[in-house]
């Protein structure tokens, strides 16, 4: 008994749907989840495996029937058949791949706008700030850029980011200069107008620059190389860039969102499971991109509020503690004098000293 060919078809195309459909749920191609909205993500990921195993199969399929079934057979010379087209089919494989496009480019919409979307038109400047230069967390920000002092600002004192406050010296730094009519290289950051009638649970503030990112919590004003959240909280994360446009990427939450210099971008997402992971720079940002890393430490809220109790105490450290500084009490010495092992130590000879002074 021959199997009609329709029949073959309806249970070809049943075969690859089940393994598709497998596949796309089995693959383990993802880290572990880390946070509630990776599952938005996950989904994503997995429709789009599946679609993408589905058509993966058909095609190879039929390349591989089409060259055992048609190839040219021993003594066959002839010319095959004239085939000028087939309209029917033409639209059809037009048509199918049009509609899976627009499915998941509307899918992906739904998931970029529900994890906290791109708002381009968040755009503050920062004042120069006369608190962020009496701050000891400001000389960890002293590679940021200045920004104008006529500039204002719709950010309460509080919520002003010191890691973007006008800390350096451009005597020692080259520093970033803004371009006309292109905006300031980098902005006060913080919550956008229309996102602060629903505070989350914490807010953190993101600067990235060659080749470093800092945090700064702006209730609390501390500053840090280190993003540490609570689990279990929501949080949103309001980013901008120093220099150069960035990436702020963490594989386990399923978050990349761009750093862009002069604007600030935001996500939101609640960190699920305690633990360690990496943030990457996932933008080429020059030639030590690859170095470009930190840690976030999701901890628990008890944690979390203990490590940011040392961190407001560390902060409130005078600079004294830090730094090497010439004592009042007599006898006296002069700058030179008192700086003058600590050069021999770091390999500096006085010539080059007054090189540098010249």
């Amino acid at each position: 008994m021959k199997i009609p060919s329709s029949i073959w078809t309806l249970l070809i195309g049943i075969l690859l749907t089940l393994v598709s459909l497998w596949y796309g749920q089995n693959h383990n191609l993802l880290p572990a989840e880390a946070s509630e909205e990776a599952s938005l993500v996950d989904g994503l990921f997995n429709t789009m495996m599946t679609i993408s195993t589905g058509i993966f199969l058909i095609v190879e399929g039929v390349l591989i029937y089409s060259v055992v079934r048609y190839r040219r057979r021993r003594d066959d010379d002839k010319d095959g058949p004239p085939i000028h087209g087939n309209v029917p089919l033409e639209i059809l494989w037009t048509a199918i791949p049009a509609i899976i496009v627009i499915g998941i480019s509307v899918y992906s919409f739904d998931v970029y706008n529900e994890m906290g979307g791109f708002n381009p038109h968040a755009i503050h400047q920062a004042p120069v700030s006369p608190q962020a230069m009496k701050m000891p967390g400001a000389a960890f920000a002293a590679t940021l850029s200045t920004t104008p002092a006529t500039a204002q600002s719709s950010l309460t004192q509080q919520e002003q980011d010191p890691a973007t406050a006008a800390v350096r010296n451009a005597d020692q730094i080259p520093q970033k200069q803004n371009a006309p009519g292109a905006g300031i290289v980098s902005p006060t950051i913080g919550p956008t107008i229309e996102k602060q009638s629903k505070p989350p649970a914490l807010q953190v503030n993101v600067t990235g620059l060659q080749y470093a990112w800092i945090f700064t919590y702006p209730e609390t004003g501390v500053t840090t190389g280190e993003l540490h959240l609570p689990v279990g909280q929501q949080v949103r994360i309001n980013i901008t860039a120093n220099d150069v446009i960035h990436a702020f990427w963490v594989p386990e939450f399923r978050l990349k969102q761009d750093a862009i210099p002069g604007r600030q971008t935001e996500i939101s997402f609640t960190p699920s499971k305690e633990g360690t992971y990496a943030l990457i720079c996932a933008e080429l940002c020059g030639p030590y991109h690859g170095a470009m890393r930190t840690q976030v430490v999701v901890e628990k809220p008890e944690a979390f509020a203990a490590w940011m109790q040392q961190q407001q105490v560390a902060t409130t450290q005078t600079l004294d503690q830090a730094i090497a500084a010439n004592p009042s009490s007599p006898p006296e010495l002069t700058s030179t004098e008192f700086l003058a092992p600590y050069s021999r130590d770091m390999g500096i000879t006085p010539e080059t000293l007054h090189q540098i002074h010249n």
